[in-house]
């Protein structure tokens, strides 16, 4: 028997929408345009659905369809679709152009937040720094014997990448994580109670444990 608990974010609803209308919404891989007005169909079809209220479907279609992989989507000659899959208008210049310009709009915010991210990182390291390496000058012999000068053998210490704290982790914090051999930049995009969701810089969108996440650094 199927809970009547209602859903409680997004994400929820977003994965109820993929399982309901596969042919319609997807949660990976290549996203399809949907019909103009989709919206009504859904509160149609969705009438005698109680665990989704109108104001959550809304607020859950509009986060579908700003995501990058959306936005891929949106190409001059691609055709939008219904609920059930069946080809609705076919996509015009000026609606690719529309997406195009909001893609360019969120990678530049994206890319704003990762450099703040990493400005702030540095001068966190910055202080750190300086104070270890104040405490080095005054309680190693190095600090007695040298003068303030630095040894030969001395290797500047690499510290590591800053975990995320509770206040870290929101919705628009930018972050890497680390998926293969090497750490992607990303952008958080939902947190929720069994994982969260951040937004790589090639539009894919995954879920992850918040322990696997580190705040971002720039590129030096």
């Amino acid at each position: 028997m199927e809970s009547s608990q209602k859903f409680s974010n997004s994400k929820e609803v977003i994965a109820f929408l993929a399982e309901t209308f596969p042919n319609c919404f997807t949660l990976e891989g290549e996203a399809k345009p949907l019909k103009i007005g989709i919206f009504q169909d859904l509160a149609e079809r969705l009438e005698e659905e109680e665990r989704v209220s109108k104001t959550l479907l809304r607020s859950s279609l509009r986060h579908y369809t700003n995501s990058w992989r959306y936005l891929y989507s949106i190409k001059k000659g691609n055709f939008r679709v219904d609920l059930d899959g069946n080809q609705d208008a076919a996509i015009e210049e000026e609606h690719e152009e529309h997406a195009k310009k909001q893609l360019d709009e969120s990678k530049a915010k994206a890319a704003e937040k990762r450099k703040q991210a990493a400005q702030a990182n540095r001068k966190k390291d910055a202080r750190s720094s300086a104070a270890n390496n104040g405490d080095k000058a005054g309680k190693s012999p190095a600090g007695r014997y040298n003068n303030g000068t630095k040894s030969k053998n001395s290797r500047p210490i690499k510290t590591p990448p800053a975990k995320l704290s509770d206040a870290d982790l929101t919705v628009g914090t930018s972050v890497t994580v680390k998926l293969g051999k090497a750490p992607m930049h990303a952008v958080i995009t939902e947190v929720a109670k069994d994982g969260v969701h951040v937004q790589l810089d090639t539009g894919m969108v995954v879920k992850v444990n918040p322990q696997t996440l580190r705040l971002a650094r720039s590129k030096r």
